[in-house]
């Protein structure tokens, strides 16, 4: 393509038939001007430093007042990203709630001047909270619309529930509806587009991609980005699709393009991808200078395209208005802009005391009491079961509790194959734990994903976003990683971030740890500290079946996204066995077990090291006359400070263990915060057990070298005690 190439001689230009009525470009023509003051309002508040960052949506206005106008706003759901002032303010945001953003003012109702400007959201549109990051609001549309599927096959899902999450998630879906989400050609690098197309393609999702292709990814031009300089060609094969490729800064052929995917879209067809080709008139963000990277001839071939000035002269040329009236279309239009801007400003700014709201729920807290039902009912079952089995069990009480609740991953499916379910005994994970759910359930509410992590958090973001409960599964922590940017840039920021507006309590279950003679580097690892340090995620840690059970159930009636760690060598343990506690069976978050009594030293441990730790404890007490006191935290975010204070006031010496590696592990943060409130009452310095700060490794005698065993933990407690 050639870049500096005028719309008129683009191979995407578009044709002059079916033409948009007289009245209606007039109003498009408002929406594109007005964005742009609202742009141009917000550089020289910039400038005045009344607002503390600038991006602009300019050149890109023509095809995103299409894209709203071909789509229902609080019907359709809107996943946009940072560019699109004009698509938003076509849906129906404000101009005054646009400069509250910018502003950052206590009033703005899309963060509460939590998010840079042009960050959108507003509930009652249905445009969903958008971060900084690239592409990955495309996996949110993907959840999004396939929520709104599973809701018109389970209407009986939207009923609200008290006492759990449902009370403060209302759920309204239409048959055909559409999601819309919108990024720039430099983001279609990205893989979460390809897994967030894919997944869309496979499942004839209704779900319209728009591609804002500006010739640029910040200073990094598209034919560096995009092989071959052309995503359309890219995506070409991708099956079920409706394809656009237009000119983005004709408005007509913006709507039509969109009108005509929203179609397909609403048939049940598939989804649909519109490549619009759009200019970039200013810098990428006022942070930015693009004459550093592009040559004068470029831009000045850029400006000759801008919508602004084409709508104007087709207006004018076609007698559709006259230079006066357009005079004063702009004029008011710039008069809206500049009472919007000094509104905002005199608004109030944030007050410090609101910094840690909505970082978790403040509707259903899961350390309260209403969730401490530890007492198991007689069920009639006296056969002891394993973690595994408890696991299991407590996701099919809940699934037949609540409909609401959807349950996917790599392999958690009985067979994909809908039709070998009655002559194969079926999957239901690696690790047997969503073992029959499929069967009983449906394929609808328990499926397998693709391979791919990003997406299997991403979809769920969406998921919850609509008002469902996703139990999602990572294989194994080992491979967590890829959804690390969805789980810490997405899921756990999206209450804090809207202010309250969304919230998506989704639960990630994932086998986790060593002790597996043979997992090696890539199916031992820990890393549960990563997590912890992630405000808004609450951290489980079970080391036991009953607890397992009581723990999940709460994360799943909770109203806050849980990552739920399960020790891959507990699963079938059998000193941690139970019998099955009822439906009803729950612990409260941060509520501490102490699983060994004692008045010499504490052992403050959690998952596959309690066990150890009791082994420890025991030979201390028969071999050296040491009495033990263990705890187990069973959460480790939030964690129960009470409980180890308790514990450090009784004995006087403490010893934390952990799987993980050693150095800036989770004791550490214990550690620390125990010198420092507790250092009165100790008699000796607190103590860490760890891993190794290496890997684990595949034979089984490194593997015992590098982890923390029986006779490590041993021989810390009689130093410690000694010390």
């Amino acid at each position: 393509m050639n870049l500096a190439a005028s719309s008129a001689s683009a191979p995407w230009a578009s044709s002059s038939s079916d033409r948009v009525s007289g009245q209606r470009l007039i109003e498009i023509y408002r929406l594109i001007f007005l964005s742009r003051a609202l742009d141009d309002r917000e550089v020289l508040l910039k400038r005045q430093q009344k607002v503390f960052f600038q991006i602009s949506g300019a050149g890109h206005e023509a095809l995103q007042v299409g894209a709203a106008l071909a789509l229902r706003p609080g019907y359709d759901w809107f996943f946009p990203y940072y560019r699109d002032r004009a698509l938003c303010l076509a849906l129906g945001v404000t101009p005054y709630e646009m400069m509250l953003q910018s502003v950052g003012a206590a009033a703005d109702p899309a963060s509460g001047g939590r998010q840079m400007p042009t960050h959108w959201s507003s509930r009652a549109l249905h445009i969903v909270s958008t971060s900084s990051s690239t592409a990955t609001q495309l996996l949110h549309a993907v959840g999004c619309a396939a929520a709104g599927r599973y809701l018109s096959h389970h209407p009986e899902a939207a009923v609200k529930a008290e006492g759990d999450y449902r009370a403060f998630h209302d759920v309204e879906f239409h048959g055909d509806e559409v999601a819309l989400t919108c990024v720039g050609e430099g983001s279609t690098s990205q893989g979460e587009f390809w897994e967030a197309v894919s997944s869309a393609s496979n499942q004839k999702l209704p779900v319209i991609f728009c591609v804002e292709d500006n010739g640029y990814a910040i200073s990094v031009p598209v034919e560096v980005n995009t092989p071959g300089g052309s995503i359309s060609k890219l995506v070409a094969n991708f099956p079920n699709f409706y394809f656009a490729e237009i000119d983005g800064n004709d408005p007509e052929a913006s709507l039509r393009a969109f009108e005509a995917a929203a179609a397909h879209c609403r048939a049940g067809l598939g989804p649909a991808l519109v490549h619009g080709h759009c200019v970039r008139l200013y810098s990428h963000s006022f942070s930015d200078d693009d004459k550093n990277y592009r040559a004068a001839a470029e831009r000045e071939a850029d400006a000759l395209r801008d919508p602004v000035l084409l709508l104007r002269a087709r207006l004018i040329g076609d007698g559709l208005a006259t230079d006066a009236e357009l005079d004063e279309l702009e004029r008011a239009a710039g008069h809206e802009a500049a009472e919007a801007a000094e509104r905002a400003v005199a608004a109030p700014t944030p007050t410090v005391e609101s910094i840690m709201t909505h970082v978790c729920s403040e509707d259903i807290d899961a350390t309260r009491a209403a969730f401490a039902t530890e007492q198991p009912v007689d069920s009639g079952d006296e056969k002891p079961h394993t973690m595994a089995d408890l696991i299991n069990s407590c996701l099919r009480d809940e699934m037949r509790r609540d409909p609401r609740i959807v349950i996917y991953g790599e392999d958690v499916a009985d067979a994909s194959r809908v039709k070998t379910l009655n002559e194969v005994k079926g999957k239901g994970g690696v690790f047997k734990i969503t073992a029959g759910l499929q069967k009983e359930f449906g394929s609808d509410r328990v499926f397998n994903s693709p391979l791919a992590e990003a997406s299997i958090v991403g979809r769920a973001v969406g998921y919850a976003v609509r008002g469902l409960k996703p139990v999602v599964e990572i294989q194994f922590f080992d491979y967590i990683w890829p959804a690390m940017h969805q789980i810490r840039n997405e899921l756990a920021l999206m209450r804090w971030r809207s202010n309250g507006s969304w919230a998506v309590p989704v639960v990630i279950r994932v086998p986790i740890g060593g002790y597996l003679a043979g997992g090696a580097v890539y199916h031992s690892q820990s890393g549960e500290s990563l997590f912890t340090h992630i405000p808004g995620l609450r951290v489980v840690f079970p080391s036991n079946a009953l607890d397992a059970n009581g723990l999940l159930r709460t994360a799943i009636r909770c109203d806050d996204p849980v990552l739920f760690l399960e020790h891959k060598r507990l699963y079938r343990e059998p000193a941690g066995r139970a019998l099955y506690p009822g439906p009803e069976f729950a612990i409260p978050f941060g509520k501490a077990k102490v699983v060994r009594p004692g008045k010499d030293l504490t052992i403050v441990t959690y998952g596959a090291l309690v066990s150890r730790a009791l082994q420890a404890a025991q030979r201390a007490e028969r071999e050296q006359g040491i009495d033990v006191e263990i705890l187990d935290l069973r959460t480790l975010n939030p964690y129960d400070w009470e409980a180890i204070a308790a514990s450090v006031r009784k004995t006087n010496r403490v010893l934390i263990a952990h799987e993980d590696m050693l150095s800036w592990g989770y004791g550490a943060e214990l550690a620390a915060r125990i010198a420092d409130e507790l250092f009165d009452e100790l008699d000796a310095p607190v103590r860490r057990i760890g891993a190794l700060d290496t890997f684990v490794a595949y034979h089984p005698k490194l593997e015992e070298a590098i982890l923390p065993q029986p006779e490590t933990i041993l021989k810390a407690i009689v130093d410690l005690k000694r010390a």
